[in-house]
């Protein structure tokens, strides 16, 4: 295999968030000294339904320190979820979040502190990757949107892989897969780095080599470590650089049609790579490396034998959604490194819609 080497010699801009990152098996008991260190007395612990158990652990443990649990974090962080547990952190007497979880639950936690600027602590048990990120995604009247901003980023995430050694399977596929979206788009982003990339390509190869294993064998604990690791790396990346096409259409399937945020990263990923190999092929080369050469192939392969879900139709969009899909991705495009055309937007999604392969070179 011929090995690319990238040119670091150009001019670039990079800046890297200032989160903390407290990184090992059995991390997660040193939430108590890390509140202390943000100076946070009375911590508000978020989580979803389905994990309000682990959250109530975890406020039991932390004693006083606790200002109690809202466990109504939801998928795509709905802004009238988020007004509900403003009120709820202001009864509390809270001054700081927890957000004990994946996606749904830093987003809550993201969400408080962009309103409030409290100090947030996330304690990441899934491969989300948004726990490095100054971004909020927020969803109002069926449409998703974005915003960047300081007091969005969590000042500090323990990443303890004991934590991840429940994440069922299927969970871990699919996040894993939306965290090799981030990287997978940082390498082409318009305001791409070297050192940025080579995060992403890293954190590529960790996930890649880590989630086949944790499917034949889940409670391998070292490959839930250089799992938590490379979705570290790529949720880097996500908070560095800008997205394209993919976060855009991901975005669109998941405000507009309420489709699983990670599942439909995993569907997705290989078609927009596909999309853009052609007018990115420098800047994916060690990525395509990876795979066999051919990325988006080499990805919709990878994700089929994961067991990963492989169609839009799978996850409840119909068929005559897609033209109204296609219709909103045109809308406000993000820069991407094709043009964002409708007919071939409309094209990319039939084929995610049907679990057909990628178009293969383009």
């Amino acid at each position: 295999m011929t090995q690319h080497t990238p040119q670091h010699s150009g001019a670039f801009t990079c800046t890297l968030n200032p989160a903390r990152i407290v990184f090992g098996a059995g991390k997660r008991g040193d939430v108590a000294a890390e509140l202390d260190r943000l100076s946070v007395t009375r911590a508000l612990v978020l989580s979803t339904p389905f994990q309000k158990a682990d959250a109530d652990a975890l406020a039991e443990t932390l004693g006083d320190k606790a200002a109690g649990v809202f466990a109504n974090a939801t998928m795509h962080t709905p802004v009238e979820i988020t007004e509900t547990a403003m009120s709820a952190y202001v009864a509390a007497g809270a001054d700081g979040v927890i957000a004990l979880g994946g996606g749904s639950t830093i987003g809550l936690g993201k969400a408080i502190a962009y309103r409030n600027d409290c100090p947030q602590l996330v304690v990441a048990t899934t491969y989300a990757g948004s726990e490095v990120t100054p971004i909020l995604g927020q969803t109002e009247n069926g449409v998703k949107t974005t915003v960047r901003a300081a007091s969005i980023l969590p000042e500090t995430v323990i990443y303890d892989p004991e934590l991840t050694l429940g994440l069922p399977v299927g969970m871990s596929v699919t996040s894993g897969l939306n965290a090799m979206a981030h990287a997978v788009e940082g390498v082409y982003a318009q305001d791409r780095n070297p050192i940025a990339s080579m995060m992403a390509v890293e954190g590529v190869r960790a996930l890649r080599d880590a989630l086949p294993v944790i499917v034949k064998t889940p409670a391998d604990a070292v490959a839930r470590g250089d799992a938590l690791y490379g979705a570290w790396l790529c949720g880097t990346v996500l908070g560095s650089v800008g997205m394209a096409l993919h976060h855009k259409l991901c975005h669109v399937l998941g405000g507009s049609f309420d489709l699983p945020h990670a599942e439909t990263h995993s569907v997705m990923l290989p078609h927009t790579t596909a999309y853009n190999a052609g007018a990115a092929k420098e800047a994916l080369q060690p990525l395509a490396d990876l795979f066999g050469g051919d990325l988006g192939v080499g990805l919709w392969q990878f994700a089929k034998e994961l067991g990963a879900p492989m169609s839009l139709r799978d996850l409840g969009l119909e068929e005559t959604d897609l033209d109204r899909a296609a219709d909103i991705a045109v809308k406000n495009p993000y820069w991407n490194p094709r043009p964002v055309e409708r007919d071939a937007i409309r094209a990319l999604l039939g084929r995610a819609w049907e679990g057909a392969p990628p178009e293969s070179g383009t």
